[in-house]
């Protein structure tokens, strides 16, 4: 039987024997529990170099020695790890450990140590720890379906809690619900009232209890909108009745998300705001499609640009003559209403007509599909292609360069594609 214990680590000295694959993983931990981590090891891994380079811990570049415990300059330690590869040493550091009344734990023989680290995870302020007698792998397993269920609203960690307040800006990433990061993820389990666009991961709403308040707050191009103005006041006021309030929208909610007047209207309320940025869509779209936005030699610099206006129209601030000039990758988020403005302007400033595009639909999503071309072509392409919001543009050499790498994705439909052939591929 095992004696589970929450230790508090903070400002407390933890000794390391060890550089390895074991110290790389709990040392990271320690630290972040707060722990003053001296390691001693002649060769550590190149993550934990670097961590004793920015002052993160103390390294001793040697052996271990005997004293090295609790010896007559050596801090009194509260923990210690033995994670060497040599038994023999792993044994004596038990043994000192063991005569200084000081909890060790062996990374070689579980069952010689005096102290052993559970399968650790946190989620919603909770921290869970899972020790299965003799079967590590069996620890993590649980350990992880409990987090799981934490993070999910499976296991309601609402329940008993102490209520958080204010309003949470989540970004739910492109479209794929397993890409909203897990901050993003922990937090909305925990809503009371849930404020979604339409092109947020409206999935993950059908996980939480059914108390929870869902406001609709859909934007559709050229169709419904619920204003900004009303979204705000939603959030305030729903805040200002007690409740933990998340907005969870697509993407990232400060790229083209009005994220920034949401956390305003907040503030101006008095409403404590948290912001859980999220993958935005104008670098997911083109992973996805298996285009790099930069590649050594070909891309240095990356422009994200909102179309939602043209080309020429006076409330537009983007540069387009600038970005003509560059040679660099653009990503044109709400651009494919606009497609023939945006490669006009392009092609007008100068950049080549023979520059390669891309457009992706629904990236991350089981619709994805994308459509190449150039500047000179794309806009037809993609008209003949009926391609539809959301979708996002990518101009430049990193398309040409994804097709010549064999990784460029173009999803179940057919690709119309004159880049490389000069006709339609149908």
């Amino acid at each position: 039987m095992t004696y589970l214990l929450g230790l508090r680590m903070r400002d407390r000295d933890v000794l390391v024997v060890g550089g390895g694959r074991v110290a790389q993983r709990r040392v990271p931990v320690l630290l972040e529990a707060g722990a003053r981590v001296t390691l001693i090891s002649p060769e550590v891994s190149a993550a934990l170099e670097d961590l004793a380079a920015a002052g993160h811990l103390t390294w001793l570049r040697r052996a271990w020695e005997p004293g090295d415990v609790r010896g007559p300059e050596a801090p009194l330690f509260w923990l210690v790890h033995a994670a060497t590869d040599s038994p023999e040493v792993n044994a004596a550091v038990a043994e000192e450990s063991e005569g200084a009344r000081i909890w060790c734990v062996r990374a070689d023989d579980r069952h010689a140590s005096s102290a052993w680290t559970p399968a650790s995870g946190s989620a919603n302020g909770i921290t869970v720890g899972v020790v299965a007698s003799g079967d590590p792998r069996r620890s993590a397993g649980l350990r992880d379906a409990v987090i799981d269920g934490l993070t999910d609203g499976t296991l309601d960690a609402r329940r008993g809690r102490e209520r958080l307040r204010g309003v949470a800006l989540v970004g739910g990433g492109p479209g794929d619900p397993g890409l909203i990061t897990v901050r993003g993820q922990q937090l909305l389990s925990q809503a009371d009232v849930v404020v979604v666009d339409r092109l947020a991961p409206t999935s993950l709403l059908d996980r939480l209890p059914a108390d929870v308040e869902i406001v609709d707050a859909s934007k559709i191009p050229y169709g419904r909108s619920m204003a900004q103005e009303a979204i705000n006041s939603v959030l305030v006021e729903r805040a200002r009745e007690g409740k933990f309030v998340v907005r969870l929208k697509g993407g990232d909610s400060f790229l083209f998300g009005r994220g920034s007047e949401e956390a305003a209207a907040c503030a101006a309320a008095g409403i404590p705001v948290t912001a859980v940025p999220g993958v935005t869509s104008a670098l997911a779209a083109p992973a996805s499609a298996g285009i790099p936005a930069t590649h050594r030699g070909v891309s240095q610099d990356v422009h994200i640009v909102s179309a939602h206006v043209a080309p020429g129209d006076g409330r537009s601030t983007v540069d387009w003559a600038g970005l003509a000039r560059a040679d660099g990758t653009v990503v044109a988020l709400m651009g494919v209403q606009r497609i023939e403005a945006i490669t006009e302007a392009l092609i007008e400033h100068g950049r080549s007509p023979q520059t390669p595009v891309a457009v992706v639909q629904e990236a991350t999503l089981p619709g994805q599909r994308t459509v190449t071309g150039t500047l000179a072509d794309i806009a037809a392409s993609v008209r003949a292609a009926q391609v539809r919001p959301p979708a996002v543009v990518i101009i430049g050499e990193v398309v040409k360069t994804a097709r010549d790498l064999d990784i460029l994705h173009t999803g179940a439909q057919v690709e119309i594609d004159r880049m490389a052939t000069g006709r339609d591929l149908h």
